[in-house]
Parts: structure tokens; sequence; C-alpha cells
């Protein structure tokens, strides 16, 4: 069997995921409404700030922390946002498991 076969044979099975497809129509819900949109991008903003600033320093700006928190406590009172991060959520745990399956599966030759 050819590794690329393979390969496009996950992709496409990726593709057809419960977690694939409730992320895209999460996705596509949220691209409908340009204000929960912006409000999402805001928040993922905030986050990466935020890691970019824990990478920097080693430690977690509190106050950066805090409006993480605040806004998705905002986002997550409303129904299309909250389906949104948890299906984003479940699709990245998805695909953090597929990587961590074929990094520990070559692990031997990447000390």
């Amino acid at each position: 069997m050819n590794v690329y076969d393979t390969a496009n044979r996950l992709a496409q099975e990726i593709k057809q995921s419960e977690e694939y497809v409730n992320y895209k129509m999460a996705k596509e819900t949220i691209a409908l409404n340009q204000e929960l949109k912006n409000k999402i991008q805001n928040f993922e903003q905030l986050r990466y700030d935020e890691q970019l600033t824990a990478m920097q320093t080693g430690k977690n700006d509190e106050e950066k922390m805090k409006k993480i928190q605040e806004a998705y406590v905002e986002l997550i009172e409303i129904d299309e946002a909250k389906k949104f991060l948890e299906a984003e959520t479940k699709f990245n745990i998805l695909i953090a498991d597929v990587n961590k399956i074929i990094g520990e599966s070559i692990q031997d030759v990447m000390k």
C-alpha cells in the first residue's frame, strides 16, 4: 500500500467525520452573522495574543486572561457561538489525536 494513497484516504475520512462536518457547518453559520463573526475573531485574537505573551515571557498576563474569560462567557451565551466553539474544540482534538498517532509511530527516528 502506498503511503500517499493512505494519506489521501485519511484526508477523505477526516472530511467525512462528524467532527469535520459539524465544524464546517458551524463555521458556515457564523459566517452568515457578521457581528458574531467579529466577536469570535476578537476572542481568537485575544487568545492568540495571550499565547504569544506567555511564550515570550513564560507567564500569563492576568489582565489578558480576564478579557479572554469575559469574551468566552459572552460568546457561550449565544447558541451559534457555543456550537461553533464546541465543534472547533472537537475538531482540533481529532486532528491533535491523528498527529499524535503519526508522531508516536515515527518517534524512534525523530530522536
